[in-house]
């Protein structure tokens, strides 16, 4: 599964560990991530992480 970036504060999402903090397991590809996730570190929308 590909990692994603933030293009606001550089964080990079990466599927194999998720987003515990906010609800989202491990193992979940970006895509299958909610409408409504954001950067947990800005606040940024899904439109603005790039795939690396």
């Amino acid at each position: 599964m590909a990692k994603w970036e933030c293009t606001m504060c550089g964080y990079i999402y990466d599927p194999e560990v998720g987003d515990e903090e906010n609800g989202v397991a491990p193992g979940t590809a970006f895509e299958d991530l909610p409408a409504d996730w954001v950067c947990p570190l800005c606040g940024a929308e899904k439109e603005d992480f790039e795939r690396l």
